[in-house]
């Protein structure tokens, strides 16, 4: 489940404590608690989820100093803000050097105070996500797998992508996919909302076509009367993705007007519905996906930068199914299980040949090309197993490469004539791999699970 940020204030004024705390909830900043008496301060910070501290220097029983200490020793990894009606100097550099994230002078003024805590709870979000993706590394594991259960993969590059979105799962900044078309965005951007487990909906809309009028009608409703037809109030998408998550895919084909009230929506979370001067507010976390370069639609004028540092707050690349050819047995698996089983008829089966002609495929439409394929020859398939004939433009691999490798000594001898040393099975393979691929080394590569350069070292050696 989401866990929502927690600031602690600190102040032996219970108006401040009042003050400030309405100041942070008017602010967009919610879940802070208060504490009066600094003796309770460390034992509540060891006991609950503290994302950030906001410290009164000067305190009876225990002072800011001797809280700072013990924070700084004890939760490094919280930001504590320190307000103080001492502004000298030497108190701030005392702060400072003891490791306060920054430091107020009171009266404090609201605004400072307000981007204070919100640079604070980012850097301590970020940090959060930092140690826990760590965590997932190095454990390899995935806390939530149902999540990503329709996504069917067996790559490692996917897996980290699992991994880095359960790193962001508490996070409500918006969420940035890119990759080519067809490799399972909005797959993926299910996957963030059910990670998440926000209360709302899910929530997807295309942005690829629309003017800004559809745009924002769309996005953020109407105002009966707004406009000629206007003939009842409409919501918008915005409205209905509340608590939960909107998804807006091929975000890179949006025009430059309506990227302005994107960019407004994401920085203050606020929107008007078209015809409309009643200002609403927004929670719904912002995931969009597209397959453009960013880099060169923002040199060409036709993105703005500052809302694309808004989008990519998080941000992943999905790799095209040709970075990935380990999913190609799996995928075809499931898609001839599934498509067989929408017409009401058994599964073909799929040998080995099939699988590792589909291999040497180039998908520039990834996993929906494959799909596609898949469906026209369990289509056009009468109960015999599947041939590499019932896929339009796939070469048959050698058959002899194609082949099952047996395991074992028996194997080994029908080959060398004698029980071969290690460095012998490498050449050879290497060999067979390069004559299956026609000398391209980085299929070779991939069928030997090779990075090409480390291929191409080999291939050098044997050579001298």
């Amino acid at each position: 489940m989401t866990t929502q940020q927690h600031t602690l204030l600190v102040d032996d004024e219970p108006g401040i404590l009042t003050e400030v705390s309405l100041l942070l909830a008017s602010s967009d900043i919610p879940g802070v608690a208060t504490i009066s008496d600094s003796r309770q301060v460390i034992r509540y910070v060891r006991e609950h989820k503290v994302s950030a501290v906001i410290l009164d220097w000067v305190m009876p029983n225990v002072t800011g100093a001797e809280i700072l200490q013990s924070l700084t020793v004890e939760h490094p990894e919280i930001p504590v803000i320190v307000m103080t009606a001492m502004g000298d100097v030497e108190t701030a550099v005392t702060c400072m050097r003891q490791g306060a994230f920054d430091f107020l002078t009171k009266p404090v003024d609201p605004n400072r105070l307000v981007a204070s805590v919100k640079k604070a709870l980012q850097v301590s979000e970020l940090g959060q996500q930092n140690r826990k993706l760590k965590d997932y590394l190095l454990a390899d594991t995935l806390g939530n797998p149902d999540a990503f259960a329709g996504i069917i993969t067996t790559s490692k590059k996917m897996r980290g992508i699992f991994q880095y979105i359960e790193a962001i799962a508490s996070s409500r900044l918006p969420v940035l996919i890119t990759g080519e078309t067809g490799v399972g965005k909005e797959l993926l951007a299910r996957a963030v909302h059910a990670v998440s487990g926000v209360p709302g909906p899910f929530i997807s809309l295309n942005a690829a076509g629309l003017d800004d009028f559809m745009f924002s009608d769309t996005l953020f409703g109407h105002k009966k009367g707004a406009f000629t037809g206007a003939d009842s109030k409409r919501d918008g998408l915005i409205s209905a993705a509340a608590g939960g998550t909107l998804f807006l895919d091929e975000i890179g084909d949006l025009n430059l007007a309506s990227q302005i009230k994107l960019l407004r929506l994401l920085q203050e979370r606020e929107y008007y519905r078209l015809g409309s001067d009643l200002l609403l507010k927004s929670d719904a976390r912002i995931v969009a996906a597209s397959n453009m370069d960013f880099a060169a639609l923002r040199a060409a004028g036709t993105f703005r930068n500052d809302l694309y540092y808004r989008l990519c707050a998080h941000e992943f690349r999905v790799p095209p199914l040709r970075e990935r050819l380990e999913d190609i047995e799996a995928l075809v698996d499931y898609f001839v299980h599934q498509i067989a089983a929408q017409q009401g008829k058994p599964g073909p089966r799929v040998p080995q040949t099939v699988i590792a002609a589909l291999q040497q495929c180039r998908y520039p439409g990834n996993v929906r090309e494959l799909y596609n394929m898949v469906h026209h020859a369990v289509t056009c398939n009468e109960g015999a197993p599947l041939s590499v004939a019932d896929f339009p433009g796939v070469v048959a691999v050698p058959v002899r490469a194609a082949q099952p490798v047996e395991c074992g000594g028996n194997a080994l001898f029908s080959v060398f004539g004698r029980f071969p040393t290690v460095m012998q099975v490498e050449e050879y393979l290497i060999a067979e791999a390069m004559k299956l691929t026609n000398g391209n080394q980085t299929q070779a590569a991939e069928l030997l699970g090779l990075t090409r350069p480390t291929l191409n070292k080999r291939l050098k050696q044997e050579r001298q």
